[in-house]
């Protein structure tokens, strides 16, 4: 926790936590003394990075919304690098989507299509690092979420299989309220068959359908194919999420 005198409230704070070998880090200061971000994040960052290595030492990850030049400068002093730069993308609702026609889908229903949707999930990210290797416990935490809908995930399937689906999520709380396209895949065996286009179209019909008049996802900077689909449907950059990444030696003595 970071103070200051005359202040009654601490101005920032950084939390640590502890997975397999890695470190998730986050920090957050107080708007009214943002004008200063350098350099108490700084000295919060170094302070985490201190706690790492006291522990054993171990791969950090920092993960910052809206990352602007100010967060490279602290994270640099900290000894992390940039890492994934994830953009938040958005199109106005409802979009023109021209001759393209949305598949036919159908709701997500809890009881019956988990093991077969964890299959396809595994199999289109099988090497991503947040979304690949779900298991039945992450899916049901998910479903679990005041925010699920299972009429909002939508899948499409040929011949008895899953092809494809397109899990969508509302941010009531925002203003105006966002409609995101928060997971979507086509199995790797339906690849090349322009799915995804539809798959996306599917999903933004139905947030439209629900009143949301602003339709958002985030995908990788790196994922060249995949910006240039969305900006091709109309998708315009919002802002960027930025990773930043350091292995931590552990203290010596």
């Amino acid at each position: 926790m970071a103070w200051e005198p005359g202040h009654g409230h601490p101005v920032a704070y950084a939390q640590l936590t502890r997975g397999a070998g890695s470190w998730a880090l986050e920090f957050v200061v107080d708007p009214h003394h943002r004008d200063r971000l350098t350099e108490i994040g700084g000295e919060l960052l170094q302070a985490a990075v201190d706690v790492v290595a006291k522990e054993g030492g171990g791969h950090v990850h920092l993960w910052v919304p809206k990352a602007g030049p100010e967060h490279d400068q602290v994270a640099a002093a900290a000894g992390l690098k940039r890492g994934r730069e994830l953009l938040q993308m958005r199109v106005q609702l409802p979009i023109d989507a021209g001759a393209v026609e949305p598949l036919p889908v159908r709701p997500f229903q809890p009881g019956r299509d988990e093991e077969q949707w964890l299959a396809v999930n595994n199999r289109a990210f099988r090497h991503h690092p947040e979304q690949g290797g779900w298991d039945l416990a992450t899916l049901r935490s998910r479903e679990a979420q005041p925010w699920f809908d299972p009429a909002g995930f939508l899948l499409y399937e040929e011949d008895g299989r899953l092809a494809g689906f397109c899990w969508t999520k509302v941010h009531r709380g925002e203003d105006p309220p966002l409609g995101e396209i928060y997971v979507i895949a086509t199995d790797p065996d339906f690849a090349g068959r322009g799915l995804g286009r539809r798959l996306v179209l599917s999903g933004l019909d139905w947030l439209s359908s629900q009143g949301i008049t602003v339709g958002m996802l985030y995908v990788d900077e790196a994922n060249a194919p995949a910006v240039h689909l969305y900006k091709s449907m109309g998708f315009e950059v919002d802002h960027a999420d930025r990773a930043y990444v350091g292995d931590v030696p552990p203290a010596s003595g």
